[in-house]
């Protein structure tokens, strides 16, 4: 009826982001793919897997049917109800990260501790993984109310160090300065988008470097990764051999690769190839043109993600959408550049591909997100 006003429908229930959705279930596939490629004759060899070489295709498909799931529920949840719970969610992931710490509670493996399991199953779960976005929901929901506020250094900024603080320093007593770092860089990201001055930037990067170096020398293993990464080809450091694998694999690849399931590395040459690795198992087996493809869908995304942020018509959700789609960015960048041996290893996975049960999940979970501030653009 002329001049009667439309009744708008809520954009939780409009119009999601439907190319983002498909170039993550793409990522999705391909990584179950892959990621049975790289571990079926590694499973199939070793007791730790009773010789199963379909154990990290049933595990990864297990996590990656709960994880969509909780994609589809996040996606129909309107995105300012995690703005509600921003303060339980931070407070919440540091007690489970503190939990990991916790004898009887705590798994530990290759001498680190991250992961929370159930006692009498063979579940566990790594509260870090949550600990980035959970940084990001409330780094969001408070620069969202106080713009003018993170111009100032001690009203604005030093309340959110100390909370990129108390992260880092928990997840130093696990052994996990890998995820420190990505933390911090996400932190880091989220004062930048939300107006902080260039120049406290810089000051606080000439604060956290020291800091980091002095990170790296406390400990024997963090010198060792610095070490073998500067010339893997003649390190005797342990781990060494790893990163010689995997530039093996890449090079073996050529341009088209071996082809899918002919690899050679994953014959227990190249470990974690599973996981950690699992690009330069892709590199030997689908070649640079398979790489270039993966990177292009990352893009993609990232692209996707980018847009939704700049299109939000509110300061929330943009910020929470360039937040998710920085950690996904940065994180698929920095686990390209340790298997291309161009940063030092980290153990970080490649989000949707490798094996990793929680960050699976987790990811999922946080583009259901990015999907739900999608139904709310300009």
């Amino acid at each position: 009826m002329e001049g009667r006003l439309e009744k708008r429908r809520p954009f939780y229930i409009g119009q999601l982001d439907f190319s983002l959705l498909i170039a993550i279930v793409i990522l999705c596939a391909f990584g179950l793919v892959m990621l049975f490629s790289a571990s079926y004759y590694t499973a199939q060899n070793s007791s730790l897997y009773n010789y199963d070489g379909f154990y990290f295709l049933k595990s990864q498909a297990m996590y990656l049917a709960a994880g969509l799931v909780a994609m589809y529920i996040v996606s129909r949840v309107d995105y300012h109800f995690f703005d509600k719970i921003r303060v339980f969610a931070l407070v919440g992931t540091l007690l489970l990260m503190l939990l990991v710490l916790v004898p009887g509670l705590g798994v530990s493996r290759n001498g680190a501790q991250r992961w929370l399991g159930i006692p009498g199953t063979s579940f566990t779960f790594q509260p870090s993984e949550l600990a980035k976005f959970a940084l990001i929901v409330y780094m969001a929901g408070f620069m969202s109310r106080r713009p003018q506020t993170m111009k100032n250094l001690t009203k604005g900024v030093f309340p959110m160090l100390f909370i990129m603080g108390a992260f880092g320093l928990v997840l130093l007593l696990q052994k996990n300065m890998s995820m420190m770092v990505i933390l911090l860089m996400t932190g880091v990201v989220m004062l930048f988008l939300g107006g902080v001055e260039i120049k406290h930037l810089l000051l606080l990067a000439g604060i956290a470097l020291p800091i980091l170096v002095v990170a790296v020398l406390m400990e024997d293993y963090r010198q060792s990764r610095v070490l073998m990464f500067m010339n893997p080809w003649e390190s005797t450091e342990e781990g060494a051999y790893q990163l010689r694998q995997a530039l093996i694999a890449l090079g073996a690849g050529g341009v088209f690769g071996q082809g899918l399931n002919f690899s050679r590395q994953k014959l227990l040459f190249l470990p974690y190839g599973e996981s950690d690795f699992i690009f330069a198992i892709i590199g030997e087996e689908l070649g640079f043109v398979g790489c270039a493809l993966l990177i292009l869908v990352y893009l993609f995304v990232i692209y996707r993600g980018v847009r939704i942020a700049m299109r939000c018509k509110d300061r929330f959700g943009s910020l929470m959408a360039a937040g998710i789609t920085a950690v996904i960015g940065m994180q698929a960048a920095i686990n390209i550049a340790v298997a291309t041996s161009s940063i030092p290893p980290t153990g970080q996975t490649l989000p949707f591909v490798s094996a990793g049960g929680t960050s699976l999940m987790i990811f999922l979970a946080a583009a259901g997100i990015l999907l739900n501030i999608s139904r709310n653009i300009e």
